[in-house]
């Protein structure tokens, strides 16, 4: 429940050290240290908020400081103890569906609120996974789960559209079987944005009962995609700022039927065997909501200013 805030943390200690090294560095410029080892300073200290700049820089200082003697300097030696900070780190924070929607709702909520560049990756498997499997905030409707026995008679919390209302967090939605290619540049693009971002990722899990198994989980992702029971799109703040559409709906309309989808999962199937009217009335219910979803989508897609 504490993932976001110690994530968080790990960000804010990063960022203190590397401030430190450039103050260090600063000092170093206004000293009488070389010309050569100053002009590294200058260039790392320009590219410290970019990974791959940095990167450069840092290869290039240390290059540069293999050819003095910096055991009597303290400045040097100072920076060469943090040398694991010199190249900007990417920051992630990686968790389940209980915490991210739930129990750890407030802290997530948070980091994304801060406008800092920490990214967050939420593998949703609509249930509490590692606690036994009691329904969640992210749990569907008809879905059975600990404490939703006879089928969820709520919808999902979108945590995405949310996350969107902000304005200035990268959100995005995948499922790796259902687009790899998708799933990359998502992950490349909220890696490159700075600031906050949220990616979630439909995660099957063995509480879903898949019948084909566990060992068809990337086909099962697909098929949750292609039925409309899962939705990919990303929303990126870069595009509002060229004046374009921010939220881009990478799922195409359905193509296989819902309720063939969720009938090949026991969560939902065996809802039939304790009350078969209920989970009918149930099913169109979950169908009737994910539609409702997409079509939110979609008018976000079309949006113009």
């Amino acid at each position: 429940e504490d993932n976001a805030e110690y994530g968080y943390g790990m960000y804010l200690a990063q960022r203190q050290i590397r401030q430190r090294i450039k103050e260090l560095m600063i000092e170093g410029i206004n000293s009488s240290i070389g010309n050569n080892i100053k002009e590294a300073f200058r260039q790392w200290i320009d590219s410290m908020d970019s990974r791959e700049d940095s990167k450069k820089a840092t290869e290039n200082l240390l290059e540069v400081l293999k050819k003095h003697n910096y055991s009597g300097n303290k400045i040097i030696k100072e920076i060469m103890s943090k040398k694991d900070f010199l190249t900007k780190k990417s920051q992630w924070i990686i968790g389940g569906d209980g915490w991210a929607y739930d129990i750890g709702y407030g802290g997530l909520d948070h980091v994304l609120a801060s406008g800092d560049n920490v990214n967050i990756l939420v593998l949703d498997t609509e249930v509490y996974s590692n606690t036994g499997g009691q329904s969640s905030k992210s749990t569907p409707t008809a879905a059975l789960a600990k404490f939703a026995a006879s089928g969820k008679r709520v919808k999902k919390k979108d945590l995405g559209l949310m996350a969107i209302s902000y304005g200035y967090v990268y959100v995005a939605q995948i499922a790796m079987g259902a687009n790899m290619n998708h799933t990359i540049k998502t992950i490349t693009e909220a890696e490159k944005y700075n600031g906050p971002s949220l990616i979630i990722a439909y995660s099957p899990c063995i509480n879903h009962g898949i019948k084909t198994g566990m060992g068809t989980s990337m086909e099962e992702e697909k098929k949750a995609v292609e039925s409309g029971y899962w939705h990919l799109y990303r929303y990126n703040p870069y595009l509002k700022a060229e004046g374009k559409n921010p939220f881009t709906l990478d799922s195409k309309p359905p193509t296989k039927p819902f309720i063939d989808f969720i009938k090949g999962e026991i969560r939902y199937s065996s809802l039939q065997n304790i009350n078969k009217d209920l989970a009918d009335e149930l099913f169109a219910k979950a169908e009737e909501n994910a539609k409702e979803r997409y079509e939110n989508y979609i008018r976000l897609s079309e949006y113009q200013k």
